[in-house]
């Protein structure tokens, strides 16, 4: 097997660990809430929330999510 080949396999397996998903869900979603609520807190405190406002708080634990995500398959696969 050549190595793109075996590096694709090796990021294949690692999307397929639960510990992966795991740190992901731990770290990824409760720093991007927490980075929601940094960014976004003041207007929803104020009750001043729109459609832009809503789709940023979804969207920063996702990111986060995300970000984490990647993170933990690469350690992974470099293992």
């Amino acid at each position: 097997m050549n190595l793109p080949a075996r590096k694709r396999e090796l990021w294949a397996q690692a999307l397929r660990e639960r510990s992966v998903w795991w740190r992901a869900c731990k770290l990824g979603l409760s720093v991007g809430c927490l980075q929601a609520t940094i960014n976004q807190g003041d207007v929803w405190l104020r009750h001043a929330a729109d459609a832009t406002v809503v789709a940023k708080t979804i969207a920063s634990p996702l990111v986060g999510f995300t970000l984490v995500l990647f993170s933990a398959a690469g350690t992974w696969v470099e293992k």
